[in-house]
């Protein structure tokens, strides 16, 4: 796919991030000013009741410091993702956090685990590999600003941090990596180069050797 063409189109690609990150930061304010308490919506691995904050648990956060660390690098890959990758982009982020969620559900530790991290690492995952699975150049350039932006960030998917799910970020960042994969041939592709002949090329003969006389001699069979 042309990618001029392709990206002229995405006129709406800010909608969706300024969205989620309105809406998280809503449902913190719900909680802190009508004392609510939201953490047990969170995922609470390998239970039945847990297994709801799969759904819920991308939307709630401890407090203001967990929530504004997660939304700039929030805007900035959702707005990446739907600039760059539109075709895809709903699949990524409800299916991709889906599947963050449940990992985090089946291989994490007995505590409730909240936060939007794991969709942080989820996008950042799937737009890095994206760009280097594709190898096209606007998109590998992508991928080198993110890993400058937010490359130490893989280091906690590690247990470095205590109090810190990184089971979650584990989740995203393999779920981001599978989806970069899935998804390598849709939307913006390599284009692999197409040779036109000009009429400078039918000066040389098929073997690579100035030979005009074989334009004149073309020419005058077309008469």
């Amino acid at each position: 796919m042309n990618s001029d063409s392709y990206l002229k189109k995405s006129k709406t690609f800010l909608i969706i991030p300024i969205v989620y990150i309105v809406t998280i930061w809503l449902i913190y304010w719900i909680e802190i000013n009508f004392n609510f308490n939201f953490n047990k919506l969170g995922v609470f691995p390998r239970t039945l009741n847990g297994f709801k904050g799969v759904f819920f648990t991308h939307f709630i956060h401890s407090n203001t410091n967990h929530l504004f660390n997660n939304s700039i690098p929030l805007f900035v890959l959702l707005s990446s993702l739907f600039y760059f990758y539109k075709d895809v982009a709903y699949k990524v982020l409800l299916f991709g956090g889906f599947f963050t969620g449940f990992i985090t559900w089946v291989i994490a530790r007995e505590s409730y685990h909240i936060g939007a991290s794991g969709i942080v690492y989820l996008l950042f995952s799937f737009v890095f590999f994206s760009g280097i699975i594709k190898k096209h150049y606007r998109l590998v350039a992508l991928s080198l600003i993110i890993i400058f932006l937010y490359g130490s960030m893989i280091w906690y998917v590690l247990p470095i941090k205590k109090g810190m799910s990184w089971e979650g970020h584990l989740s995203g960042f393999l779920m981001g990596f599978i989806l970069a994969i899935i998804f390598r041939k849709k939307g913006i592709v390599k284009q692999e180069h197409q040779f036109i002949e000009t009429e400078f090329d039918t000066l040389f003969d098929k073997n690579g050797n100035f030979s005009p006389q074989e334009l004149q001699d073309r020419i005058e069979e077309e008469r």
